[in-house]
């Protein structure tokens, strides 16, 4: 497993490991103290998610030993493979805060090493194949227990060499968080920019059925076998991608035909989202259950029907359609029957324009944004296992950035 040159000793031998506090712990206790409980969901990778913090009641004489303290490296034990071996380091971002037992605190040597080093080889490739293969060995199929952390093979180069490593993985979070940030500040500003263009006052607004057709071509012969689905994340997906499988009946000449530039949406599911316009593919067939239709495209732009569809109005409006039925689902007709601000066609394409331009740069960072973390991973990879060689600190973290991201 270790193709690094540096030495590998248990982790044992450099930190101590602390197992945290069931709920169980809370009964019948002689001298109480309430106190903030960290949870698995509140442990990512890399970073904590302190939206939702819950309280226990400890015994008094035991807050000493199962606070936090700054430096202390969190791990989530598993449940799914999602969240096996999860973490990141505690800097004391709430005072008395303990953990529950499905997370592990390891407090390192720090003389020997680095707490934000060991977060960062725990979450590499070395250390997932670590948590997977212990995994496997257990009755849970997606968890670590305190004696396989106990012996996870930690490599350990010098402290300089960990600085340097810990220093460069600095540089690309703070170019990932920078990125993430632009990201949220774009949809945000998109989401009032669609608002503000195509819900604006004096817009004629019009059923959206006059601009509607419903298609009912069915796979006679099955001479289509692409099968899709639609998401309220990812539009149309072939489902083995969704559900590692192929998800279809054995006969599938029943299946309705979707063409590109089609729309189509699951009745059941589009107060969630699930409603997407084939652009990917040239065509495929979806499950029965599903109202595939076309646009009448001499009356509205494609496009501009699509942003429409995205916008907060569209998709409240669609929720509340569904309301009014008792499985909550949204016919074909209880859709046309919603009315859509419906500028001159002249209008709808410049205001298509500018989203479509907007929703470019949106997509461009998030390209970025992927880029970013996969030249993060690529470098920690080459860093770990000693492929490229590190001495000391900032001055090479920063070369390597600036070569990487060139």
């Amino acid at each position: 497993m270790n193709k690094s040159p540096w030495k590998t000793v248990r982790l044992e031998k450099v930190a101590e490991i602390q197992t945290g506090i069931s709920k169980s712990a809370s009964r019948k206790l002689t001298d109480p103290i309430e106190v903030p409980y960290l949870r698995v969901a509140n442990v990512q990778d890399g970073h904590l998610d302190l939206s939702v913090i819950k309280h226990i009641s400890i015994e008094r004489k035991n807050l000493e030993r199962y606070t936090l303290k700054t430096g202390d490296v969190l791990l989530t034990e598993g449940g799914d493979f999602d969240k096996l071996g999860r973490g990141t380091v505690w800097n004391n971002e709430i005072e008395s805060c303990v953990h529950q037992n499905h997370v592990f605190s390891v407090r390192t040597d720090a003389s020997v090493l680095l707490p934000e080093f060991l977060s960062i080889l725990t979450a590499s490739s070395y250390g997932k194949r670590y948590f997977i293969s212990c995994s496997k060995q257990s009755t849970n199929l997606a968890s670590i227990n305190s004696t396989q952390l106990k012996q996870f093979p930690v490599l350990l180069p010098s402290l300089d060499v960990q600085k340097s490593i810990v220093s460069a993985s600095k540089l690309w979070d703070n170019a990932i968080e920078r990125t993430e940030a632009l990201i949220a500040a774009k949809e945000k500003q998109f989401e009032w920019l669609t608002s503000n263009l195509i819900n604006r006052d004096g817009h004629k607004r019009t059923s959206a059925s006059g601009l509607m057709t419903e298609v009912s071509k069915r796979n006679k012969n099955s001479t289509i076998e692409r099968v899709l689905s639609v998401t309220n994340h990812s539009g149309f997906v072939l489902p083995e991608e969704q559900f590692e499988r192929r998800v279809a009946s054995a006969n599938v000449s029943n299946y309705k035909v979707v063409e590109q530039g089609q729309y189509a949406y699951n009745p059941s599911r589009i107060n969630v989202g699930s409603i997407a316009r084939l652009d990917d593919w040239e065509n495929g067939i979806l499950s029965p259950m599903y109202v595939v239709f076309k646009l009448d495209t001499k009356k509205v732009c494609s496009d501009y029907f699509l942003h429409w569809l995205n916008s907060s109005e569209a998709r409240q409006r669609i929720k509340n359609s569904a309301q009014g039925s008792v499985r909550e689902t949204v016919s074909f007709k209880d859709l046309g029957a919603i009315d859509i601000p419906l500028p001159a066609m002249d209008v709808q394409k410049d205001v298509t324009y500018k989203l479509n331009l907007a929703q470019k740069e949106i997509s461009l960072l998030k390209k970025t944004l992927e880029q970013y973390r996969s030249q993060k991973r690529g470098l920690m990879q080459k860093l770990l296992t000693g492929e490229w060689q590190v001495s000391s600190s900032q001055p090479v973290a920063e070369n390597m950035y600036q070569e990487a991201s060139a």
